[in-house]
C-alpha cells in the first residue's frame, strides 16, 4: 500500500497539538487511550461542535501543556481550523494518521460503507499535502499491529536543556572580536591552551549569538565558539547576523552590509569545507535556550514569557531580531520596543542584541550586548551569582551609528576586567 519506511516508534513534542487523523473505525480513540492521559485528550465526539473542541485545546496549550485532537479531519476544509489553533499558542500540528485498509474499517463500525470508502478516499487523496497545510512530523500508521505495538517518545524542543544548571557564563554579541573574546574568557577562568577553551571548574559558556560580522577576526571566533560547543564547553543561540549569514552561505540574495562582506571574504578564503561546517553549525542552533529546569532563558534578541520552550516562527522572529514591526527610525535603523520594559516573568532572561554602555538589568531580564565592535565592552554573566564581568575594546572596528545608551537603575554588579 505504501513505499514509505517503516515506522519504529511515534514521536510528539512534548508541547505540541497533536492530531489524530482517519475514517471511521481507525482505531484513534484506541490509539488515544494507549500513548496518551484522559486529560490530555480532546475527542470530536464529546463536544457539540469544532469551535468548542478546538476552544477546549487551546486553553490546555495556553496552559504550556500538550493537546491531542482525536477526530476525523480527513478532509483539508477541516484541518484549516486545526493548524491555525496550532499557530495561535505557538506549538508544532503534529499529525498521526491511520490509513488502514478499507475492509478493516467496514468490518468493525457501524457507519455506511460508502460513507467509510469516501473518507478513505479523501484521506489518501489529501494526505501528501500535509506539511503544505502547515503540519510537521507526519507519520502514518497502514496497520492494526502497528497501532497496537508501535511505542511512542516524547521529544524536547531542540534548545531545552532544562537538565542543565550550570554554572554558566553568558557572553553577550561577539561580533567578530576575538582578542576580546579571549580576553574575557581569560578573565572568567578559562583554560586557552591548546586553541580552544575550556573551564577546570566544569563552568559553561553560552553565547547569545551575533558572533560575526563588524570585528576583526570572524571566523577565528567562529572556529573557537564551534570547537567549545563540540566540545561540550559551551552553548549557543544564534543572532541576526549569524542568521544572515547563514541565508547568505546558502545562496540566498542578502546585501552584505555591517560587516558581512568582511566575514564572507574570510570565508571564501577560508575554503567551501569551513563555509559548509559553518552553514551547518548556524542552522543547527536552537533559537532559545531553556536552562536549570526553566530558570533561564537565553535568547538573541530576548524572549517574553509566553513564548518560553515554544517553537516556530513568530517565536523564532523575536527571537533572532526582538519586539519589531518593520518601522524604522531617522538613521535607518529598525525600531525595537522595549519588551523588557513590561517582563514579569519568572526566568531570569539573558540577551544581546540591543549595545548598550553597560550590562542592562531592566527587572528579571539583563542585557549583555556592551558594543564591543563599538569601541565598548564585551560582557559575560555569571549565572547563578547574577553578576556580570567586562573587557574593554581593544579598538572601535566599526563607527557606532549613535552614542551607547547609559542603562538606568541598577548595575547588577559590573565589574570590568584588566582585557
Amino acid at each position: 500500500m505504501s513505499a514509505e519506511p517503516a515506522l519504529t516508534e511515534l514521536t510528539v513534542p512534548a508541547l505540541s497539538l497533536v492530531v489524530l487523523i482517519g475514517a471511521h473505525g481507525a482505531g484513534k480513540s484506541t490509539l488515544a487511550a494507549r500513548h496518551f492521559a484522559p486529560e490530555e485528550v480532546f475527542a470530536q465526539a464529546d463536544y457539540p461542535d469544532v469551535p468548542s473542541l478546538l476552544s477546549a485545546a487551546g486553553e490546555r496549550l495556553a496552559a504550556g501543556r500538550l493537546a491531542v485532537l482525536d477526530g476525523l479531519f480527513v478532509r483539508p476544509v477541516d484541518r484549516v481550523p486545526v493548524t491555525a489553533l496550532a499557530r495561535a499558542h505557538d506549538v508544532k500540528p503534529v499529525p498521526v494518521v491511520l490509513d488502514l485498509p478499507r475492509a478493516v474499517l467496514e468490518a468493525r463500525t457501524a457507519a455506511p460503507a460508502d460513507v467509510v470508502a469516501a473518507q478513505v478516499a479523501e484521506l489518501r487523496r489529501t494526505r501528501r499535502g500535509l506539511h503544505a497545510e502547515g503540519f510537521r512530523n507526519e507519520q502514518v500508521l497502514f496497520s492494526d499491529e502497528q497501532a497496537r505495538t508501535l511505542p511512542l517518545r516524547r521529544t524536547l524542543l531542540r534548545g531545552d536543556r532544562r537538565d542543565l544548571t550550570g554554572p554558566f557564563d553568558v557572553i553577550g554579541d561577539v561580533h567578530g572580536c576575538l582578542p576580546e573574546l579571549r580576553d574575557l574568557l581569560r578573565d572568567l577562568g578559562y583554560d586557552l591552551s591548546g586553541g580552544g577553551a575550556w573551564h577546570p571548574q566544569g563552568r559553561t559558556a553560552v553565547f547569545v549569538g551575533d558572533l560575526v560580522d563588524r570585528g576583526p577576526d570572524s571566523l577565528g571566533v567562529l572556529r573557537l565558539v564551534m570547537g567549545m560547543v563540540a566540545g561540550g564547553a559551551a552553548l549557543c543561540v544564534p543572532g541576526n547576523h549569524d542568521e544572515k549569514l547563514c541565508r547568505a552561505l546558502a545562496g540566498k540574495a542578502v546585501r552584505p552590509m555591517h560587516g558581512l562582506d568582511v566575514t564572507l571574504a574570510q570565508l571564501e578564503q577560508a575554503g567551501p569545507d569551513v563555509q559548509a561546517q559553518v552553514r551547518t553549525f548556524i542552522e543547527t542552533l536552537p533559537s532559545q535556550l531553556v536552562l536549570d529546569g526553566g530558570a533561564l532563558i537565553v535568547a538573541h534578541a530576548g524572549l517574553p514569557a509566553h513564548y518560553h520552550g515554544r517553537g516556530g516562527g513568530r517565536v523564532r522572529s523575536f527571537a533572532l531580531y526582538g519586539d519589531v514591526n518593520g518601522q524604522r527610525d531617522e538613521l535607518g535603523l529598525p525600531i525595537r520596543r522595549d519588551w523588557a520594559a513590561d517582563y514579569h516573568g519568572a526566568a531570569l532572561v539573558v540577551y544581546g542584541h540591543t549595545p548598550h554602555a553597560a550590562p542592562r538589568w531592566k527587572g528579571n531580564t539583563v542585557n549583555v550586548d556592551t558594543g564591543c565592535a563599538f569601541g565598548g565592552h564585551l560582557s559575560a554573566l555569571r549565572y547563578p551569582e547574577r553578576t556580570t564581568l567586562s573587557v574593554p575594546a581593544r579598538a572601535v572596528y566599526a563607527p557606532p551609528p549613535r552614542p551607547l545608551p547609559v542603562p538606568e537603575g541598577e548595575s547588577g554588579g559590573w565589574e570590568v576586567g584588566s582585557g
